[in-house]
């Protein structure tokens, strides 16, 4: 017979092995509803846009690196798009039938 865990008697390596034997209790979330999750990844788009925004106007101003400076905010913004429609593959819009 193995010690009980809370034992402060019992050998550490005993309550070691009985706490890894036990099974932690497993917590099941509800999945957000397809529109809440197509909600949340518009959101993060433009959220992102706005930072993007904000970081250039702050960057601007140094005439000599104006076309580097519009090729990064170019392909910032095709990331942001490209993470979005990957996000939106994943949770497709429902078409209504009938």
């Amino acid at each position: 017979m193995t010690a009980p865990i809370h034992d402060p008697e019992a050998a550490p390596a005993a309550r070691a092995e009985q706490a890894a034997s036990l099974d932690p209790p497993t917590v099941r979330l509800p999945r957000p509803a397809r529109e809440d999750r197509r909600t949340e990844i518009v959101d993060r788009l433009l959220d992102a846009l706005e930072d993007l925004v904000v970081r250039h106007r702050a960057l601007a101003g140094d005439p000599e690196q104006v076309d580097l400076h519009a090729e990064l905010i170019a392909a910032e913004v095709a990331h942001e798009l490209s993470v979005t429609r990957s996000a939106l593959r994943r949770a497709p819009h429902l078409r209504s039938t009938g």
